[in-house]
């Protein structure tokens, strides 16, 4: 059995690490030490994962309890940081979405990776997904021929997407915007569909609904005088986990989990648009907006021989359908509907299958669901490279932003 080390004990670390360390993951993996520099998370953090010592120096824990592998958890932008420590005391290492913010802290854990001779993991659920498994398999086995366009248009509702506007999401810094921590996600999907690396990024982004667009806000939900009119009001204490998290451990390091959505600080974009053109020539087109009526994800494939439409919706009207379909079409006029179940499940059932492939380990991997540090790389260089793109107003190699 293998044990495990996790530093950040946030929302996604709880769901998709400490609970299931303490109940699906128990035959195979134990949890030695839990990290954080907020106290009051971290205990309760340990209490949902069966009583894990916790600690506030990272190297002490790792001296003091040894484990194969740290489980990364942290704000997107302290994961190198801790992704090299670990590396460098001879741990393997499992990191969140995304592996690291930039480029140059991605060529540092690159270079870390090759001297210590460890492996860095990165957990790309969306690789999972049956849905997403099934559009991978059918181009794949080339249903569609070569694949030469992918048009993928992703929004999330303002619902979730405000939510990124009031974590330490908001600030370019920290999460390296939405076409970086989000949008990993979708490219990781894309690079994977396609068997490919991206060689030229061009984008566009803005900051259009978010941010200081109105005059009634305030510094944070709580206490805020618009509370009763505000539609983005969000109550911390009203929903016993996010109290128990965050609001009662917000003494401890100042961070505000309810923070304005409308706030002066904000520098991400919530409009963004950009084309990728990949090494076998292959050009896609994505878009991602925070604000939509609804959530989900459209995407067309066309390729020599075909042309595959497949869509995942997550709220609104379209959620509802217990069903999912694919919709494929032959240049002889021929149209087949695929249509199977709706899973169920965090993240469309894929959270549980990427752990019981990351920790179980029992069995194959034929279509390589499993990221290493290339794909953690070539998914986030995809948003660094957008968010320079827009930021120089010009296409960006990403040859010159990694070293090979």
């Amino acid at each position: 059995m293998k044990t495990y080390a996790v530093v950040g004990t946030g929302g996604r670390s709880l769901m998709m690490f400490a609970i299931p360390f303490a109940e699906e993951l128990k035959p195979y993996a134990a949890l030695v030490g839990v990290c954080d520099i907020n106290p009051v998370r971290a205990e309760r953090f340990s209490d949902k994962a069966r009583g894990a010592p916790v600690y506030a120096d990272f190297d002490r824990m790792l001296e003091e309890t040894q484990p194969d592998t740290v489980i990364v958890t942290t704000p997107d932008h302290l994961h190198d940081e801790y992704i090299i420590r670990a590396l460098e005391a001879g741990c393997d290492v499992i990191s969140e979405k995304p592996m690291t913010t930039d480029a140059s802290k991605c060529n540092a854990i690159l270079d870390a990776e090759r001297r210590t001779g460890k492996k860095v993991t990165v957990t790309f659920n969306c690789r999972f997904m049956p849905y997403v498994v099934r559009v991978k398999e059918l181009l794949k086995d080339g249903t569609i021929g070569e694949l030469l366009s992918v048009n993928l248009e992703w929004s999330l509702d303002k619902q979730h997407g405000s939510d990124y506007f009031r974590r330490w999401h908001r600030r370019m810094v920290n999460s390296g915007g939405l076409l970086v921590h989000k949008s990993t996600h979708h490219f990781d999907m894309v690079n994977w569909w396609l068997d490919d690396e991206p060689e030229v990024v061009s984008a566009k982004g803005r900051l259009l609904f978010y941010g200081p667009t109105r005059k009634e806000r305030g510094e944070r939900c709580t206490a805020c005088e618009y509370a009763n009119t505000c539609e983005f009001y969000f109550d911390l204490s009203a929903d016993a986990f996010m109290k128990e998290m965050y609001r009662d451990a917000e003494g401890v390091d100042g961070y505000y989990r309810d923070q304005c959505v409308f706030g002066e600080d904000i520098d991400i974009y919530d409009t963004m648009s950009l084309s990728v053109q990949y090494s076998r020539g292959a050009l896609l087109t994505y878009s991602l907006n925070a604000y939509s009526p609804y959530e989900g994800w459209k995407a067309t494939f066309v390729g020599t021989k075909g042309r595959i439409e497949a869509q995942d919706f997550h709220s609104g009207f379209e959620a509802n359908d217990p069903s999912q379909r694919i919709k494929l079409y032959r240049a002889n006029d021929e149209r087949t509907i695929l249509e199977s179940q709706k899973v169920t499940g965090l993240h469309g059932g894929g959270d549980q299958l990427l752990r019981r492939m990351l920790f179980a380990q029992d069995k194959p991997d034929p279509l390589g669901q499993m990221a290493g540090s290339r794909a953690g790389a070539m998914s986030m260089i995809i948003g660094a490279a957008a968010n320079v793109s827009i930021a120089e107003n010009r296409p960006i190699a990403v040859k010159d932003l990694l070293v090979e």
